[in-house]
């Protein structure tokens, strides 16, 4: 019997599968040897890996099956995912679409309708693509006459796409079909003729190939024009530079109704770009004269990394850009490309809070989201001067999607918080000010917003920097430091947590008294670029620092104690849970690391691991290998009942998630942190005082979580979530 629970349970050691252990490969970094025992883990299709991952799912399993919420839970959440969510309507000539799912349908299924006061009729429906769900809509883009709807589909949760176009009139299918398409839009010329898109070159041996198992680096992202009712084998290539084939490319056409084609050129995930321009009225013979030509010509109006830049708006050769240049919380600027050396602020720089987004609306005016201490704020601006026009009412919470054209009066807002599930909202900009009616409101069956409170709090972290965390548990909570809490992060990327709502959240607040947290720590762009780059690269410690000193002031404050504390992230989030268990494994009862970047000194090696850089640094380079080494997960597993300032004497219980087709962070991260863990703590001492367990959850036919079925979705959480409960002895109220 394997048993978990508080401190003082008496747990049954569990047997773990021993994974081998080559001692002879190691890598001299600088002048520093560093071992990797387990490289052979690095090959997804050796029969070793393969074997070494049935064990685990076996290992899993039997814990999991010995969680006696795990039943409830799963009932509970599937019932609870049972509730109508729409998106907000978007419009192509005359023609509004949006996104509904009723309830527990695996994908939201596209509608059409031809006014809002009129029923949707589907349009696509990506539930009928695969019987087990497995294949999603990832990308779509409506051409501007309404008449085609070009849209990719992912399968089994990797990033890889394929690309095909139907006839939004009789729902026809083409031939169309573009391959080996990733990290890419899709912008239909104004004369419906065909579309741009991005793709990287096919892989070798894609006929023995499963796409989103593979390993190996994405390189040469390239631009590409698909002429409707053709092979893919003839469009034409746009864009292509084999000497910087780490770039990444975004590009669409300006929404002026000319033929300004606009190129971001990205170093890798970092928020820097370069913009270029190609006017295609300059082409002689058009796009399709242009077959076989190389590079398209384009404008370089900004030819170097030293800020992001995001068009906002055209008036013909007149630019309106959203920029961090020299304005780390975002200004809005404009160029005349026919002057480009001069540049005048449209819109400054607030003293406090950061400009989220901006989207041109009714000719001359522009939406302008401010992020203000993790909440949304709406304003209605002047798109030349910048003056305000007006405060758009909206509750405090995020704006999950904006809806807007520049040609339009109205548009749409979609907002929700902690406890409020989605409302979307049609705003008319009337003379005398916006105009608002709520179009569609999600509503929860038995969920009681009222019994629930959301509070907002800053905490001090190692170096005295204020953090925010958002805490929302029960609003009869008693702070006896007895309740189970559940503190989430990310701290990267310049990515900002903001409050959403998460039927999930409240099943584990209802029935097992779990208090959730949000950590907005350094490294994400709640507060703007300076925010971001504190906790990135050489920076990076910050983000583990500003977690734990959160962890410290929930228990400190009554919220719960170190044996009823879990933390969890994903990705980047997963660096987060994976260093702050090392560096101080006495404050967690419980962790849960999803798909985490967990080998921080060859990354760079897999996938688009190269697009990181910026983020991390890279340990071919001396003083990044530096600051890697010491906070990278995998390299820092150690036993704390050997070291005298940890005072723990093991691990928390410890679950380490992946899946089998994520081609974003591969699962060898994970695979390798869980036999380097089992085998330090576990394996290799006899009498281990590590009894807590240390398991691994490997999803099969999913990806980075991108398109993840709510199916596939209530699995994890079930096993996530009853795996934290028995690990916190957290018993269900009915």
């Amino acid at each position: 019997m394997i048993t978990m629970g508080s401190e003082g349970v008496v747990r049954t050691p569990l047997q773990y599968p021993v994974a081998r252990r080559d001692e002879s490969v190691v890598d001299n970094y600088h002048g520093a040897v560093i071992s990797d025992p387990y490289r052979w883990i690095e090959d997804p299709d050796s029969e070793e890996v393969k074997d070494f991952v049935a064990n685990q799912m076996k290992l899993t399993e039997s814990v999991l099956g010995n969680c006696d919420s795990r039943d409830r839970l799963r009932e509970t959440l599937t019932k609870s995912h049972d509730y109508p969510r729409y998106g907000c309507p978007f419009r192509k000539g005359n023609t509004y679409f949006y996104f509904h799912n009723p309830g527990l349908r695996s994908h939201p299924i596209l509608y059409i309708q031809e006014s809002l006061d009129k029923e949707g009729e589907v349009l696509l429906d990506p539930n009928g693509l695969s019987e087990d769900g497995t294949v999603a809509l990832r990308v779509f883009e409506v051409s501007h006459d309404a008449k085609y709807l070009a849209y990719g589909l992912s399968s089994s949760g990797s990033d890889w796409l394929t690309l095909q176009v139907m006839t939004v009139d009789d729902k026809t299918v083409l031939a169309d079909k573009l391959l080996w398409v990733k990290f890419s839009s899709i912008s239909w010329t104004h004369d419906t003729k065909g579309f741009f898109y991005c793709r990287f070159p096919a892989p070798k041996d894609t006929q023995q190939m499963d796409a989103g198992t593979e390993v190996n680096v994405n390189y040469n992202h390239q631009l590409y024009y698909h002429l409707l009712g053709t092979n893919q084998s003839e469009d034409i290539l746009c864009w292509n530079d084999l000497e910087n084939s780490t770039n990444i490319l975004e590009s669409r056409l300006a929404d002026d109704g000319k033929v300004y084609l606009l190129m971001n050129i990205c170093k890798g995930a970092a928020r820097l770009n370069k913009f270029y321009c190609c006017d295609l009225s300059t082409l002689p013979n058009g796009l399709e004269g242009h077959r076989e030509k190389g590079n398209l010509p384009f404008v370089k109006v900004i030819d170097n990394f030293e800020a992001h830049y995001e068009a906002i708006a055209n008036d013909d050769t007149i630019f309106t850009f959203l920029t961090n240049k020299d304005a780390p919380r975002y200004k809005v600027v404009r160029v005349d490309l026919k002057n480009p050396s001069i540049w005048s602020e449209v819109l400054h720089e607030s003293k406090k809070d950061v400009i989220d987004s901006v989207l041109p609306i009714n000719e001359n005016q522009m939406i302008v989201s401010y992020l203000s201490d993790c909440k949304h704020v709406l304003h209605i601006r002047d798109l030349g001067r910048g003056d305000l026009l007006h405060t758009v009412p909206i509750d405090i919470g995020s704006v999950i999607y904006i809806s807007s054209r520049r040609q339009d009066s109205v548009f749409f807002v979609k907002l929700s918080s902690f406890i409020t599930p989605g409302v979307v909202y049609q705003y008319d900009l009337k003379p005398m000010g916006p105009e608002l009616r709520i179009l569609r409101e999600i509503v929860v069956t038995g969920f009681d917003q009222s019994a629930y409170h959301v509070n907002q709090v800053f905490v001090r972290s190692k170096d005295g920097t204020k953090v925010p965390v958002f805490i929302m548990a029960r609003k009869d909570l008693v702070l006896d430091g007895s309740h189970p809490c559940l503190l989430f992060g990310y701290g990267g990327y310049g990515i900002s947590l903001t409050p959403s709502f998460d039927i999930t959240r409240v099943v584990l607040a209802r029935h097992l008294d779990v208090v959730f947290c949000v950590a907005n720590i350094r490294g994400g762009g709640e507060y703007g670029e300076e925010w971001h780059q504190a906790g990135s690269l050489a920076n990076k410690q910050n983000c583990f620092d500003d977690f734990i000193s959160i962890a410290k002031y929930l228990i400190s404050s009554g919220y719960t104690n170190p044996n009823k504390l879990c933390i969890e992230g994903g990705s980047n989030g997963g660096i987060l849970i994976g260093a702050c268990i090392n560096q101080r494994p006495d404050l967690f009862g419980c962790a849960l690391a999803h798909a985490g970047v967990m080998d921080m000194l060859r990354y760079h090696k897999f996938t688009i691991g190269h697009a990181w850089l910026p983020e991390f640094g890279c340990s071919d380079k001396e003083e990044d290998f530096r600051h890697l080494i010491k906070y990278s997960p995998l390299h820092n597993v150690k036993r704390p009942w050997e070291d005298a300032s940890i005072k723990a004497f093991q691990y928390p219980s410890t679950m380490l998630l992946t899946a089998d087709h994520d081609d974003r962070v591969v699962p060898l991260h994970t695979l390798k942190l869980l036999a380097t863990m089992q085998h330090e703590l576990c394996t290799s001492v006899k009498n281990s005082p590590q009894t807590n367990p240390i398991i691994g959850r490997i999803s099969s036919k999913s990806g980075h979580g991108c398109g993840s079925s709510t199916q596939k979705m209530i699995d994890e959480r079930v096993d996530c979530y009853s795996f934290m409960a028995e690990a916190l002895g957290a018993s269900w109220i009915a």
